[in-house]
């Protein structure tokens, strides 16, 4: 097993203007990630999730994430789910006001009295269903919970700053399958971990690697050979340039 980055949650919200409610999706995020839930949350920049941003469908791919969304047209939960497989959990600010019979929120740039009311209680669900996702075990593999009952360290509040998942330590590498671009998760880290152990390029070595890799990523049974082709000319490739700057 690799060493990778403490478990954080992702926060998607809605990048919408013209609604109040995508307004308060965006103040309820950044409450939770500055004051809240500041090390343990990242935020997933939807637009460039959308234009094809790795750094954050990795994380969304990863770790569990939190879409919140202004009104039932759900962009970002649908984004992510789209991409990156379906979020954690989702919440969407326009049934939040209607259950908490909350006056509809007034203004884009500047929020209304009932709007300020709904960034609290939109950043207060969100806050609770964070702590309710570090309490459980989430497969990276299959992107979903395994039990309840394993709570992630808390570390010391250091910063008040947002933090990016692009940000977040995960790395990812493209390979070409069979001619397909494939994007692997925590490659770059299993490629370090085999090098350090001393791993040569070996049939052995390829089948552990394998292995590693599908612990972080899907790989369909029918292209295993494939794959097992391609991690072995990449890991070639990675082992002969540290030996090289050894």
């Amino acid at each position: 097993m690799v060493d990778l980055p403490k478990k954080k949650v992702g926060i998607v919200s809605c990048s919408g203007e013209e609604l109040a409610e995508g307004t308060v999706t965006r103040l309820a995020a950044l409450k939770v990630l500055e004051q809240m839930r500041p090390n343990d949350t990242v935020t997933i920049c939807l637009p460039l999730f959308l234009a094809g941003g790795e750094g954050d469908r990795a994380f969304a791919r990863f770790y569990p994430t939190i879409a919140v969304d202004g009104c039932t047209e759900r962009c970002a939960a649908r984004a992510t789910e789209l991409y990156s497989g379906k979020p954690a959990a989702s919440l969407v600010v326009s049934d939040l006001v209607a259950e908490s019979r909350l006056e509809k929120p007034q203004g884009c740039r500047r929020l209304n009295e009932a709007g300020q009311q709904a960034v609290s209680l939109t950043a207060d669900r969100i806050a609770e269903l964070v702590d309710v996702l570090l309490d459980k075990r989430w497969n990276r593999r299959t992107g979903e919970f395994i039990e309840i009952g394993i709570q992630s360290a808390v570390e010391p509040e250091e910063t008040k700053q947002a933090t990016c998942s692009c940000g977040s330590g995960i790395p990812v590498q493209e390979i070409q399958v069979d001619g397909q671009t494939v994007t692997l998760v925590a490659l770059p880290l299993i490629f370090a971990k085999l090098h350090s152990d001393g791993k040569t390029p070996s049939n052995g070595t390829v089948q552990e690697l394998l292995e590693l890799v599908r612990i972080y990523n899907p790989i369909p049974e029918s292209a295993e050979e494939d794959y097992a082709a391609a991690l072995r000319q990449e890991y070639q490739a990675f082992y002969e340039q540290q030996e090289i700057a050894a």
